[in-house]
């Protein structure tokens, strides 16, 4: 079935509190959504986010963000009063998040309500953390940890406790009991609030597309508590890290500076560590998104203490191996590869041996000549998801802005259109014209936002993931120009 979808994470959400929530605006989304015919609400990773305020550099795989919590829906259940959190500033701008304000806000919030809620721990909360416990008890100390230690890595903790001396960690669990419990509950709540969500948008013919990142941080409590599923040393220092080689848009190369795996080790293992976040994924979203999957064929190494990325070389990964373990034992998943980047013959055979979908972006389209990939007469299946851009691009309007005279009359010929305003508008057609079986543009495209709503600008820290939308975005004359859309392009 042809369909669309829209890309915006929840901080983008229209909200009072500095970060798009999972309260109202989050349903009356979904409700937009269902008005403009979309199907699909792309989301980025869900995860709490540490150095850089990157979904991508995560503390855990499985954790949630608490700074998604609606505190409306706390006040509701009876944890919280309106005087807990309305009398806070939280944002200084109300078009971009402030993470510092959150940060510095958010847990006097929810430790307020979790003081209310311990009185009576309910059935349902011993439930989750039962049903939770693999990856839940180490996430609940390594934050209590943190906190205790004012946020620093864990690689810079005392060295007992950092090489996970049993006696320091008996000591620390003992002494941070509670602190842990607050830790567990911020996760109930936030995956009780998730579901609801969830469940509200299913029941109303709305699938969450998530993403699962390829690599996880180095200040993670996946490599604090599982030192084996990377290349580490004794110290549980990394020998090397990931990245990506230098390009046209990178002279140096991208530097991600994430562990690198241990695929010797996850081979003889069966896969599970990656089987059981797999599993995971698939139970929190109705379709995942694996970012980097080029990754899983070969991977890029830099080595540990590289300032860039060009002394890297190529190693090879698990390729489709591990996705036939996976669907061996899960069954078949509903996966997008996304398959950017430097792309070789070997990676083709893997995306084929597998059978899931990859990535077209119109905004790679202009660049070069008529046999581009990204062009939708060259897409040679439907099977594949065309996408205006991503959370790494630059908004169309942006886009169009920083091209070079010949690459905008190039696209404008291809487009028939003779303004250069005209263009954000139809390379959106183009996408939804297109053959493939999902369409997808992020809501600053639909805005028609310039280059300063950007979602995030690869290699480079600070004014990222801050973009946010206000309640008078969402119009009826938009969701009607959506909906034609899709009527118009079998959506």
């Amino acid at each position: 079935m042809r369909k669309s979808g829209i890309l915006m994470h929840i901080s983008s959400l229209p909200s009072k509190y500095g970060i798009g929530k999972m309260g109202k605006s989050a349903y009356d989304f979904v409700d937009f959504l269902v008005s403009a015919g979309v199907k699909c609400w792309q989301i980025l990773p869900l995860s709490p986010t540490s150095y850089g305020d990157s979904p991508y550099q995560s503390f855990s795989v499985y954790a949630g963000n608490p700074y998604f919590i609606d505190f409306e829906t706390l006040k509701r259940e009876g944890l919280i009063k309106k005087s807990d959190y309305e009398d806070i500033k939280w944002q200084d701008n109300d078009h971009q998040v402030n993470y510092s304000i959150i940060y510095n806000n958010c847990f006097k919030v929810l430790r307020q309500a979790y003081k209310t809620y311990k009185r009576d721990i309910s059935k349902r909360y011993k439930t989750f953390v039962e049903k939770n416990s693999s990856w839940l008890d180490d996430y609940a100390l390594f934050m209590a940890l943190k906190f205790k230690n004012n946020g620093k890595p864990w690689y810079e903790w005392d060295k007992k406790l950092a090489m996970r001396d049993s006696n320091a960690l008996k000591k620390a669990s003992e002494e941070l009991e509670k602190e842990t419990e607050f830790f567990k509950f911020i996760q109930y709540k936030f995956f009780r609030q998730w579901s609801n969500l969830k469940k509200y948008a299913n029941d109303k013919g709305v699938e969450i597309i998530g993403d699962m990142p390829i690599y996880v941080s180095y200040d993670s409590v996946e490599a604090w508590v599982s030192p084996e599923l990377f290349q580490f040393d004794k110290h549980k220092k990394p020998k090397d890290v990931a990245g990506c080689p230098p390009d046209d848009f990178a002279v140096t190369g991208q530097l991600w500076g994430n562990p690198l795996y241990d695929w010797e080790y996850h081979k003889k293992t069966g896969y599970k560590w990656w089987i059981d976040r797999l599993q995971f994924s698939a139970s929190i979203y109705d379709i995942v998104r694996i970012d980097h999957f080029r990754g899983f064929e070969s991977y890029y190494a830099v080595p540990y203490g590289d300032e860039t990325a060009e002394n890297g070389e190529w190693r090879k990964g698990p390729g489709a191996e591990l996705f036939k373990a996976a669907e061996k034992a899960l069954g078949k998943l509903n996966i997008i590869a996304e398959d950017l980047g430097f792309i070789t013959e070997d990676v083709y055979k893997m995306l084929a041996d597998v059978g899931y979908p990859g990535m077209k972006i119109l905004q790679f389209a202009f660049g070069e000549d008529s046999t581009n990939e990204h062009l939708p007469h060259n897409f040679t299946s439907s099977n594949c998801i065309a996408y205006t851009g991503t959370h790494d691009n630059e908004t169309l309007k942006g886009w169009v802005s920083s091209q070079s005279s010949d690459t905008l009359k190039y696209c404008m010929a291809y487009l028939g259109v003779k303004k250069k305003k005209d263009i954000p508008k139809n390379i959106i057609k183009q996408t939804w014209a297109s053959v493939a079986q999902t369409a997808i543009a992020q809501m600053q495209d639909f805005l028609n936002s310039d280059a300063s709503a950007r979602m995030n600008t690869p290699s480079t820290l600070g004014n990222n993931w801050q973009f946010r939308t206000s309640e008078d975005d969402f119009t009826d004359k938009l969701a009607k120009r959506i909906l034609k859309l899709n009527k118009m392009y079998n959506r």
